[in-house]
């Protein structure tokens, strides 16, 4: 079962306004219309890339995200969901891959191998939006209840994750900083870097660190 942070999160984002980064990926799609939801939640993503004309596959880890999707695109043959992590999920080729604010939640020891299957799944000239959660974040703090949200959060520099596309054209990089009250009303320190980037080869990316691991 989700946790209250979780279900709080759900109700607060299932009809948010659509982001500018998944605007501007959108508009420069130049392959067939076949997006990939990663962490796709209640569904606001999906329902921004119906409207445009994509095929959306989408999966989240959580059950309660996957339920909710499934009332609301019941009727909609173009919208393909499924119950998995970002590990265990068979990624089709998709032109345009959405990993916004889910990549978070990649276990560390996973990263590797997840991030050259999105790559991989990833259309020659595709494009990548999404975004990761940077160092300064209340989440990557020491401090911040894990077990009451999410027991393993992903940390990345802005150049680990700078190094993550050295395969594609980075079109939009922004670095986040906002203080505020997240969904669950509890005060937090935002620390983001948003990406929009487009693929150049087929070649799968890889971390640049030497041994490999996320840091």
């Amino acid at each position: 079962m989700p946790s209250k942070k979780v279900l709080k999160y759900f109700d607060a984002t299932a009809c948010r306004e659509t982001r500018e980064e998944l605007r501007l990926a959108v508009s420069i799609v130049e392959e067939s219309r076949v997006a990939i939801d990663c962490g796709c939640g209640a569904g606001s993503d999906i329902a921004y890339l119906r409207k445009q004309g994509f095929l959306v596959h989408a999966f989240d880890i959580e059950e309660e995200s996957i339920l909710r999707c499934e009332s609301r695109f019941k009727d909609d043959e173009d919208v393909l969901l499924s119950l998995a992590s970002f590990s265990s999920y068979n990624y089709p080729d998709a032109s345009l891959i959405v990993a916004d604010s889910s990549l978070f939640f990649c276990p560390e020891h996973e990263f590797s191998e997840v991030w050259c299957k999105i790559t991989s799944a990833q259309l020659p000239k595709g494009v990548f939006v999404g975004s990761f959660l940077g160092p300064e974040d209340t989440m990557a703090s020491a401090h911040y209840d894990k077990e009451s949200y999410w027991p393993e959060v992903l940390v990345l520099s802005e150049e680990k994750v700078k190094g993550l596309f050295h395969n594609y054209k980075i079109i939009s990089f922004t670095e986040h900083r906002m203080s505020g009250t997240a969904s669950d009303g509890d005060p937090h320190q935002w620390h983001i870097f948003s990406v929009v980037a487009k693929k150049e080869s087929s070649a799968v990316s890889r971390l640049t660190s030497t041994n490999g691991e996320a840091g």
